[in-house]
């Protein structure tokens, strides 16, 4: 009715009035009578307005808006060059990765590949504890995963995350493969893509050499690709490695608008 009032629209009524006045007066009083009437119906064409009729037919629901979901992609390397030490490592970082994304969303997916030189998709059990070996192609496990993400996670649907895990041999001529995957395909919908290196016991990081892995993703980082990478040798470096990446993952979300 305030919005009714504030536009000026005319009521029914008075048009109504001005009609019945009409069958009842002098010529000089009926010019003024139709000008008046022409005004006022031109006006209230002009004015839209939601009448009792329209409320009754034409129902406003509210739509619940669904909760936040997440996926969590763990892309392991289990080819042959992959010691039991270094899948140890992996491992262990996907349990945090796990454990941070279950207290922040309450619905969790998680989607485990592993890979020689083919990626598969596997269960828990087969992830954590099956045999395999073979040669590397690392395009392989990012492959998988953008086709799992095109059939059954639309990233307007889903927060996607991702967690590569490998001691970084890869085939040189798969190299080029891997980048146009990862920069065209899997980052565009990503939350959060990390890298993990793992080495051998008894070193620091600081001793791993520089991978090829390593150095595409270093490659892709300087041309401004969102990877996060790290490298492990140790369990003790399992945590402040993690710590370190979603601690400033949590910081960069505060910050943005």
């Amino acid at each position: 009715m305030a919005r009714r009032i504030a536009l000026r629209r005319p009521r029914l009524e008075t048009i109504a009035q001005l009609e019945a006045e009409l069958a009842d007066c002098d010529e000089a009083r009926r010019v003024e009578l139709m000008a008046e009437l022409d005004a006022l119906k031109a006006k209230f064409r002009r004015i839209p307005y939601i009448d009792p009729i329209d409320i009754r037919y034409r129902r406003f629901e509210t739509m619940p808006k669904p909760v936040a979901q997440a996926v969590m992609f763990c892309l392991m390397d289990v080819s042959g060059s992959m010691s039991e030490h270094m899948k140890d490592l992996a491992k262990r970082f996907y349990m945090l990765l796990y454990v941070f994304l279950t207290r922040r969303y309450r619905h969790v997916e998680i989607v485990f590949i592993r890979h020689t030189n083919r990626a598969e998709e596997v269960d828990e059990d087969t992830f954590f504890h099956g045999p395999a070996s073979g040669g590397t192609l690392v395009s392989s496990a990012l492959q998988a995963m953008h086709e799992i993400v095109r059939s059954r996670f639309r990233p307007a649907d889903w927060n996607i995350y991702a967690a590569q895990a490998s001691d970084g041999d890869n085939s040189l001529s798969d190299g080029v493969v891997a980048g146009r995957l990862l920069t065209e395909m899997i980052l565009p919908v990503s939350q959060f893509f990390a890298y993990l290196e793992v080495g051998e016991t008894g070193g620091s990081t600081f001793d791993m050499p520089d991978s090829s892995l390593w150095t595409l993703y270093q490659r892709l980082r300087a041309d401004g690709a969102p990877l996060s990478m790290r490298k492990v040798s140790d369990r003790s470096q399992i945590f402040p490695v993690f710590h370190d990446l979603f601690h400033r993952r949590r910081k960069q979300e505060k910050a943005a608008p």
